[in-house]
């Protein structure tokens, strides 16, 4: 009798332990964890550029936990709003359809319960630090970027459709706000240099996303969904993503060797070159994109094999990102270092 009782409570558990997992990889799916480590590199680049020393171990570390759990906590926000508002979108999508699973496995309703649970929790976080830090700045420069965030997808504004307006969106979401909140978490005093920086990495943040916005096109444009690359075409979508790239990766390499040169650590600009061999890279698949876009719009536009092909390689857009951002980063931590260290 007891081994029977024992056997029920531990089938009991195991089917627990099934489902929680199960709704932990689902809830996973939806919050598109792969870019939580991108999101490293808006706080890493703030953290570099706004820290310098004398700073406390104890407060250093607050300010890192809690710019990384905001700068996180809104990805998070972001990303499972886009899930439920471009659902309908998505289901047309064959390479979404693991996304589609995991919303339906979860149920709309519970992700919007912990929608609203996420924002509450980073809202407080925010409001408590703005407030022991007597940074009061932080607040609006989240509220604002979590607006757009969410709004992107949600409607009634729905900012992805607003063709231009959609671009700006996501240069301050993913890239403004995120290294501003960073680095005014550490300093107010802005110097012409991280200027050059962010610009370069508005404009790097932007160029690598492009390809994302290519895959999308063809399901975008089959639902009337008129964003910028649905409004400005496949080849010249693909031509503004190489110039963005290329102008941006420059600002942000100038702005890092000025800085080295300024402060006679000329020895540290040899790792510039990391951007430029990165970013050529990825500049080679924006070319084979192009082309291929080019080829598409040349041909009669009902040429499966190609539509395949772009879609395939704008599908590798995820790796690109990170090679490029995780580069962003490295030569971050190395500016930490350099004011720290060297």
């Amino acid at each position: 009798m007891n081994l029977e009782y024992d056997t029920n409570i531990f089938n009991c558990m195991i089917v627990k332990f099934a489902i929680m997992a199960n709704t932990t990889k689902s809830l996973a799916s939806i919050s598109r964890i792969e870019f939580l480590l991108p999101n490293l590199g808006s706080l890493i680049m703030g953290l570099a550029w706004g820290a310098s020393p004398p700073l406390g171990l104890i407060d250093g570390l607050l300010l890192v936990v809690l710019s990384f759990s905001v700068i996180n906590f809104s990805s998070l926000i972001g990303a499972q709003a886009n899930a439920l508002y471009d659902y309908e979108l998505d289901l047309k999508d064959d390479r979404k359809k693991e996304l589609v699973k995991a919303l339906d496995s979860l149920g709309h309703n519970k992700v919007k319960i912990v929608l609203v649970i996420e924002f509450l929790v980073t809202l407080a976080l925010v409001s408590l630090s703005a407030l022991i830090f007597q940074k009061l700045l932080l607040l609006p420069l989240w509220l604002v970027g979590i607006f757009l965030g969410i709004f992107y997808s949600a409607p009634p504004l729905r900012l992805k459709a607003r063709s231009w307006i959609a671009p700006i969106a996501q240069m301050i979401v993913l890239a403004i706000c995120p290294v501003l909140f960073a680095f005014y978490t550490f300093t107010f005093e802005i110097n012409m240099l991280f200027l050059l920086a962010l610009a370069g990495l508005v404009l790097t943040v932007y160029g690598v996303i492009i390809p994302t916005e290519i895959r999308d096109y063809f399901g975008d444009k089959a639902m009337n969904i008129q964003t910028f690359t649905v409004r400005l075409g496949l080849s010249r979508s693909a031509l503004l993503g190489i110039v963005l790239l290329s102008v941006g990766s420059l600002c942000t390499g100038l702005a890092l060797l000025l800085n080295w040169v300024v402060n006679q650590q000329l020895w540290l600009s040899v790792f510039v070159l990391g951007i430029p061999l990165s970013v050529l890279f990825v500049l080679g698949k924006f070319r084979q994109l192009y082309s291929l876009s080019k080829n598409y719009e040349a041909s009669d536009k009902n040429e499966s094999d190609l539509r395949e092909k772009i879609v395939d390689l704008s599908s590798d857009n995820p790796k690109w990102i990170m090679i490029v951002t995780q580069t962003y980063s490295i030569l971050s931590i190395l500016l930490l270092a350099s004011k720290f260290i060297f």
